[in-house]
């Protein structure tokens, strides 16, 4: 099984990059102010024309080193696929040329955009407007005024169960192109993939190696898809590392990757990923988690940080 270095997108001429960058929570703490700068012109470099970014992703200076990347690099832009995102607390018109009036806010937000939180002093949870936080498909009326005056060529959704995209695409007048989840070898979310396959849309995964906890949720912890002892050794079979083998086989599953590194040299593994996998290989790593990836774990939990199951494949929260 050799994977595919685009996919196509419903409705459109142009492919998403199989191998994409991630660019989010880059810890100051651990890389030096430009380092977002410096790995997407290495991305750059060695060939990727996938980026995701969002402007909650450092509020605005991510995506700022991310176009002073482009611009130093000569790259045309018409080569590059660049993700970005309206945040459920920072639907900001004047950033997006929308009508005050057009886009909800899901949460309360302070003046410099971010969420205001509830005062217990315990969970801090965010304080969640449930009825705007349900009225997306207003949003994505706003969204679609975006393509019509050619603002944005595409436009898609995050973190959105099946319930939420089989309610959205009833209504929308332009179809999303993608939908960027949380997806990996110890979390395959094999149902939504499965729906958003015979719905014409794409799948995005974020934390394809295996997310790390996110400070403000319930992070899994522990050993991860990337200390796997059978993913370790296929990639002992190859001569590749865990990382290439993971990435390899999502790509496979038909499923974009944009992991997440500052890492120089670790940018440049992530993108050589394009090997051939043998069937058995492919799928070892497909049942790790069981036949029907029951026993997946997710990372991005929101039950206690929200109060709300916001990626329940049941029926639809909030």
């Amino acid at each position: 099984m050799i994977p595919p270095t685009s996919f196509a997108l419903h409705g459109h001429s142009a492919r998403i990059p199989s191998r994409g960058l991630g660019t989010f929570q880059v810890d100051p703490k651990q890389y030096p102010e430009g380092s977002v700068k410096d790995s997407v012109l290495k991305a750059l470099e060695v060939g990727y024309r996938h980026f995701d970014a969002a402007l909650g992703y450092g509020w605005g200076s991510v995506e700022v080193s991310i176009g002073q990347a482009i611009k130093e690099s000569r790259v045309p832009r018409e080569e590059l696929f660049i993700i970005t995102k309206l945040h459920a607390s920072t639907h900001i018109q004047a950033m997006v040329k929308l009508q005050p009036r057009e886009v909800p806010y899901a949460y309360a937000t302070t003046d410099n955009y971010g969420t205001q939180r509830d005062t217990d002093g315990l969970k801090h949870q965010p304080i969640v407007n449930l009825e705007m936080s349900r009225a997306y498909d207003k949003t994505w009326q706003a969204m679609e005024s975006l393509v019509d005056k050619g603002t944005t060529k595409m436009i898609g959704v995050s973190n959105f169960s099946s319930p939420k995209i089989k309610r959205l695409i009833s209504s929308a007048r332009i179809h999303p192109v993608v939908n960027q989840v949380e997806l990996n070898p110890y979390f395959p979310q094999m149902g939504l993939l499965k729906f958003c396959k015979v719905n014409n849309v794409h799948i995005t995964a974020y934390g394809p190696l295996g997310c790390k906890p996110v400070p403000a949720l319930i992070g899994t912890q522990g050993p991860g898809p990337l200390q796997d002892a059978k993913i370790s050794e296929i990639a002992q079979k190859y001569s590749t590392t865990p990382a290439q083998v993971i990435l390899c086989f999502m790509i496979n599953r038909g499923v974009s990757v944009i992991p997440k590194t500052n890492n120089l040299q670790r940018i440049a593994e992530n993108f050589d990923c394009l090997s051939e996998l043998d069937i058995e290989d492919y799928h070892t790593i497909d049942q790790l988690m069981g036949p029907d990836g029951e026993r997946g774990v997710r990372n991005l939990e929101t039950r206690d940080y929200l109060g709300f199951d916001n990626f329940n494949e049941e029926v639809e929260e909030p």
